[in-house]
């Protein structure tokens, strides 16, 4: 009896490893019969004759070890064989040889070195499966947002700890310029990476791609939260100036004046976590004409030259608008090129008095239908001079109109300049 007093409650002796690593029950159960197993095999050699039953409503385990009933005196192997006399002797006075016998064991019985290995190997797979599982977690949220606080900073990267201490790596290379951080500060960063080399999950975070500023908008702007308002592109030069391109899917919703919010309530707050990095928000075209036009903003095309399978652009201004256009350190028209995916060369247009004088099509919209004034833009025609300076026939060919929409186009222009 004494030996049954031991064995009883096996289970609850490790529920620590279940409370610490929030493994649910059935798993723990699992997990620790093939501990058991693992552990017995060692010892006997082989588990395939035994059965090893958790009953997980005593908290107990039992173990029955299955052996071939052989002659007196040729067992061979008695981890699988059993004497005759001894298995008649072990409750089980009917047996005959050939049959088998099951005796129940006591783990217990085999001392504390059996029970700490048990306990290693437990210990072992449990911490493998909790690898696992915070792989796979953390998987499924590449591109989320998450937030950590600063655990330990060194010079090359900052640990953070999320609210059930995973572990989150933050590289010098993925935060923004004047990020500092004190311990204990709480950092809001993007998922950007989860690897799991050699069964050890890294999971590393971001504060300078792309996805962080899409996830602050989505967070900080219910109307592309709940899918009316569109990010179509995103350009960032991280703690300097960055342009997203956003569309709306309801023609009432101002998708610019959604994202910006009531003088700057809802950017202001995306400004800030990006250590004051200058975002500029407008509006997406499937116009490259015209979406390069507004990416370059505040500076004002003249003429935009496109060429479409290289993904280049020659884009003349007003020698004025050229340092708008380039941007201190060149940064508005790399963030540009960046959203629009054109490469873009900015030229002097050196007829300055006839630009002092122009007029953008756009101001022609009550006289001039909006899709010929798209089709016009679309060949690099953006005001009233380029469109009079440009031949009749090149106007219908490129543009694709008919040359009765062209001949009106051209005497509304025509007769704009002559009322001057």
């Amino acid at each position: 009896m004494a030996r049954k007093e031991e064995a009883p409650n096996m289970v609850e002796r490790f529920a620590e490893f279940k409370e610490l690593k929030n493994i649910d029950k059935a798993t723990m159960i699992s997990v620790l019969e093939e501990s058991f197993r693992n552990v017995l095999a060692k010892m006997f050699g082989t588990d395939e004759n035994l059965d090893v039953i958790m009953n997980p409503d005593k908290g107990d385990v039992q173990i029955f070890q299955n052996l071939e009933v052989v002659s007196d005196g040729e067992v061979t192997n008695p981890n699988l064989q059993i004497s005759l006399s001894d298995a008649r002797a072990d409750e089980d006075p009917d047996v005959e040889i050939g049959e088998e016998h099951t005796k129940e064991i006591f783990f217990a019985d085999f001392g504390r070195r059996a029970i700490l290995n048990l306990r290693q190997t437990l210990q072992s797979k449990i911490l493998d499966l909790q690898k696992e599982a915070i792989y796979a977690k953390f998987k499924e949220l590449e591109g989320e947002l998450v937030s950590g606080e600063v655990y330990q900073t060194w010079s090359r990267e900052t640990l953070l700890l999320d609210d059930e201490k995973n572990e989150l790596l933050l590289p010098k290379s993925e935060s923004i310029p004047g990020d500092f951080f004190r311990k204990g500060e709480t950092v809001l960063a993007v998922i950007a990476n989860v690897d799991n080399k050699n069964n050890n999950p890294k999971i590393t975070v971001s504060r300078t791609n792309d996805t962080f500023l899409r996830r602050l908008f989505e967070r900080d702007v219910p109307e592309i939260h709940e899918g009316l308002i569109n990010i179509r592109a995103v350009a960032r030069i991280p703690g300097e100036r960055a342009k997203i391109a956003v569309e709306s899917f309801d023609d009432r919703i101002d998708p610019v004046g959604a994202c910006v919010g009531v003088k700057g309530s809802r950017i202001h707050g995306i400004v800030r976590e990006l250590r004051n990095e200058n975002i500029d928000v407008i509006n997406y075209t499937s116009n490259p004409s015209l979406f390069i036009q507004r990416a370059l903003s505040p500076a004002k095309i003249s003429t935009i030259h496109l060429d479409e399978e290289e993904k280049k652009a020659e884009v003349f201004l007003h020698p004025e608008e050229v340092s708008l256009a380039i941007g201190k350190g060149g940064l508005n028209i790399k963030l540009a090129s960046m959203l629009t995916g054109y490469t873009i060369d900015v030229y002097r247009d050196t007829n300055t008095e006839q630009v002092d004088e122009d007029i953008y099509l756009d101001e022609f919209k009550d006289e001039i239908d909006g899709w010929v004034i798209d089709a016009l833009k679309d060949m690099g025609c953006i005001t009233a001079k380029n469109v009079l300076n440009t031949p009749r026939q090149e106007l219908i060919d490129r543009a694709d109109l008919e040359e009765d929409t062209v001949d009106n186009v051209i005497r509304i222009l025509k007769a704009e300049f002559e009322e001057e």
